[in-house]
């Protein structure tokens, strides 16, 4: 133990105790673009909340000067950082760290690249990811990548292979050691309860999403983009980018059946998503986190593997993949199901969880599952939080004519009154009925 509390702050786009409603966490994108971000972020969380932890999120909230007087180390979990859309926040991040005295760790940051390898604006983000590398390793033994690729791509830029570790992502090791997935069902029936995660840039999914809705009634599709919460909230996809993506079949417009008939889910904090996907057979789809979070609920999964960054997690953990140019012309959920084996995962999960446990010991980083700690006091503060429901589509009557509503009734709309099977319902501004038929509201409100 140490003589004070040792003060960490944690990179992250919302504390994980931080109760939002979805029109908050849209207003603040405080997803940071995509729910899977809150995944790993929450289980870095979890297992630094040791007893002698006093961790704080945020980063750019407080000037580096700040940072030196008032926390003893700065942790960083990132995602697929090392890409061209990324290269500013990169900069500003380096710019930082650069400035900063105490230790820092980056954990799980990967490289973006086409399956075949190729880094899109490779001029550019090489420099921004030398200059990164460079500004934490100088207060880092190491810097902790994904898998593989990244740590191929960094020796590429100079980097020596002592100064990179292989850790996987963090989400993969939000419950320590103990990770096993079995099968629930010997096989899927049209009935099955299935999860689908949608990357809507990633055209193949919109044949598999038009297709999977019409032959398995009880899939639902787990959004996490934060313009899919805009289309979900206001009935509106980004201009920019429907156009986009629309005629690829993808679920990004009030036509898709998939959001016509209320089978979209958008879960604004993991614990409340993962309790739901608890409650499926088989998860499947392009989102990484999306079925990261299926198995740390202990259901199934299948990832289609449509870039570097999704094919090298699965890798290194033994998830189950597909990549997506090798799909049959008509891909089915229950043959997916059928040929998937999750015995690798399973039986070398405990072999990286080692891993991972060493690199938090190379830049002394308790966790919560050395001897005489535990995770408990975290655990209990996530059970008592009062997390709002996912949000849904509109349901029972035309969704076009309600976001009208929304959007024309102005600051002092009356109360609207719908009969749907002769049940009355009212809608008021700020908070909007979702489930007609199943009585669930959620707040939509700041």
């Amino acid at each position: 133990m140490t003589d004070h509390p040792q003060r960490l702050l944690l990179r992250a786009h919302k504390d994980p105790l931080r109760v939002a409603s979805a029109e908050a966490t849209l207003r603040h994108d405080l997803i940071g673009g995509n729910t899977g971000n809150l995944v790993f972020s929450q289980s870095v969380r979890r297992l630094l909340s040791t007893a002698d932890a006093d961790i704080t999120t945020g980063v750019f909230r407080y000037p580096p000067e700040q940072i030196n007087a008032e926390f003893d180390h700065l942790v960083i979990p990132l995602a697929n950082a090392f890409r061209h859309r990324y290269t500013d926040r990169l900069d500003r991040l380096s710019g930082l760290i650069e400035k900063l005295t105490i230790p820092v760790t980056v954990v799980g940051v990967g490289a973006q690249a086409s399956l075949d390898g190729k880094v899109p604006g490779a001029k550019v983000v090489g420099p921004a990811v030398r200059r990164f590398v460079a500004a934490v390793l100088r207060r880092s033994p190491t810097i902790g990548v994904r898998g593989g690729f990244t740590e191929s791509y960094l020796r590429g830029l100079g980097f020596a292979e002592s100064e990179i570790d292989v850790i996987g992502c963090p989400s993969m090791f939000m419950y320590g050691p103990d990770l096993k997935i079995t099968r629930k069902v010997e096989a899927l029936r049209p009935d099955s309860p299935i999860a689908l995660n949608i990357s809507p840039y990633v055209s193949e999914l919109g044949p598999i999403s038009l297709d999977h809705a019409e032959r398995y009634p009880n899939l639902i599709y787990q959004a996490q983009n934060r313009q899919s919460l805009e289309l979900l909230l206001h009935g509106r996809y980004p201009m920019s980018e429907r156009s986009k993506f629309r005629d690829s079949g993808v679920p990004v417009t009030l036509e898709h059946p998939l959001i016509r008939q209320n089978r979209v889910r958008f879960f604004l904090d993991p614990r409340t998503w993962f309790e739901h996907l608890a409650g499926y057979e088989f998860s499947f789809g392009t989102r990484i986190h999306g079925n990261i979070a299926a198995l740390l609920a202990g259901t199934p999964a299948l990832v289609l593997a449509h870039d570097s960054r999704t094919l090298e997690l699965a890798d290194y953990h033994r998830i189950p993949h597909r990549r997506i140019d090798g799909l049959p012309e008509r891909p089915d959920a229950a043959e997916l199901y059928a040929e998937c084996d999750w015995e690798s995962l399973n039986e070398g999960h405990a072999e990286r969880w080692q891993t991972f446990t060493g690199f938090l010991d190379r830049h002394r980083l308790r966790h919560v599952y050395l001897p005489g700690e535990s995770a408990e006091r975290f655990d209990a503060a996530i059970a008592a939080a009062d997390y709002p429901p996912p949000v849904e589509t509109l349901m029972g009557v035309d969704p076009e004519q309600l976001y009208a509503l929304k959007r024309s009734a102005g600051s002092t709309p009356p109360v609207l009154r719908v009969s749907a099977d002769a049940l009355e319902l009212r809608l008021p501004w700020g908070r909007i009925v979702d489930r007609i038929r199943g009585v669930v509201r959620r707040r939509i409100g700041a």
